[in-house]
């Protein structure tokens, strides 16, 4: 009997202890965990740029955008509050975009939408030709008093560097002479000779980028004389010739002429399948007449079923894609960049030889413009 009141006892007292551990949490719940934005939309123009919002969360709380062109940077996000700098990089399509960006603190999630504008046609000088189902998307037209080294960038490199030329290549002038100027809205490209060495200009157009489809168009003026190698072409950008070595990473060239044979202009594509050093490179040749006694239009049109060259509106080389997505056939699947250099000798500018009197030779070029297909 003793032994049943006293089992009775304590599991009274084991009942009132949970009663009063139970009433002690009464009061107490656990927090809802919440956060908020103080905006529900960030709105960007086709350049892009940076903006903010702010954050308020019952704990700590973090950010995440899947889209790349949207970058975050956080503050604050091991506090109840914090900032989320947003920014957008340029669109460079006609299209405008949208992303989200989610907001998460515990089980809570908040949104933001972030919202982008397309790019707009580029303001056209009416006297641009502009092809029909094209847009402007860059030029020079040589308008100011020197290069703009914001789209060109000058190689150096010493004689020899390719092709046998003897020229060296310098960064815009040497000895005070210029290799490059601009003036009167006409951009030269002078070849001359100093203490027994010729130095010449090679300028690259949007190097970093370049452009993938499109119609290039130069208006130049060929320099005169044996030994002059004038060129208008295009490589890959941000090639890796460790991988991709010439000529498997191809080359457009859009416009050339040697001094030898003068007034004779040429087109020519060069890849793994066809190109000079097995003597299979596509080329077209034709006599433009007077084309260093005044200015000619050299142009390509290049799409993705094929590569067109003109001068002054006649086609001149012909290229298509085969269509088997084989890059030795066609590597042309890729942004390229312009070039314009004036060489001196070298394996076909001086396969007759070359006349240094007709030192210093100057290149001309009017206007170099890309149009693009609207989007």
């Amino acid at each position: 009997m003793v032994k049943e009141i006293f089992m009775f006892f304590t599991a009274a007292m084991f009942a009132l202890s949970l009663a009063a551990c139970s009433g002690s949490d009464s009061g107490k719940e656990d927090t809802p965990s919440d956060i908020k934005a103080s905006v529900g939309t960030l709105s960007f123009d086709a350049p892009g740029g940076t903006q903010s919002f702010t954050v308020t969360a019952s704990g700590e709380w973090d950010a995440v955008c899947s889209e790349s062109w949207v970058k975050l940077t956080k503050t604050g996000t091991l506090s109840n509050n914090g900032t989320v700098d947003v920014t957008a990089e340029a669109n460079k399509n006609r299209d405008a975009r949208s992303a989200e960006i989610t907001l998460i603190s515990g089980s809570a999630r908040a949104k933001v939408a972030v919202e982008q504008n397309g790019k707009t046609p580029e303001p056209v000088d009416p006297t641009i030709k502009v092809p029909e189902g094209y847009e402007l998307v860059w030029n020079d037209e040589f308008d100011g008093d020197k290069l703009d080294t914001s789209s060109w960038t000058h190689e150096v490199q010493g004689s020899g560097w390719v092709n046998n030329e003897l020229q060296n290549y310098v960064n815009g002038s040497f000895n005070g002479k210029r290799v490059t100027e601009v003036s009167d809205g006409i951009l030269t490209i002078t070849a001359f000779k100093d203490g027994g060495k010729v130095y010449s200009g090679r300028i690259y157009a949007n190097v970093n980028e370049g452009w993938k489809y499109g119609i290039f168009e130069a208006r130049i003026k060929l320099p005169k004389g044996k030994g002059t190698w004038p060129a208008y072409w295009m490589m890959p950008a941000n090639n890796d010739f460790g991988k991709t070595p010439w000529p498997l990473c191809g080359e457009i060239d859009i416009m050339e002429e040697v001094g030898y044979n003068p007034d004779y202009t040429s087109s020519s594509i060069h890849c793994e399948s066809y190109n000079h050093t097995k003597g299979t490179q596509k080329t077209a040749e034709r006599l433009t007449q007077g084309a260093q006694d005044d200015f000619h239009v050299y142009r390509l049109e290049w799409t993705e079923n094929g590569i067109y060259t003109y001068v002054d509106d006649v086609r001149l080389l012909s290229f298509a894609n085969d269509g088997k997505g084989d890059v030795k056939t066609w590597p042309f699947n890729k942004p390229f960049y312009l070039i314009l250099n004036l060489a001196w000798g070298g394996s076909w500018g001086g396969a007759q030889g070359v006349d240094e009197s007709v030192l210093p030779a100057t290149m001309e070029v009017d206007y170099v413009r890309v149009f693009q297909k609207i989007k």
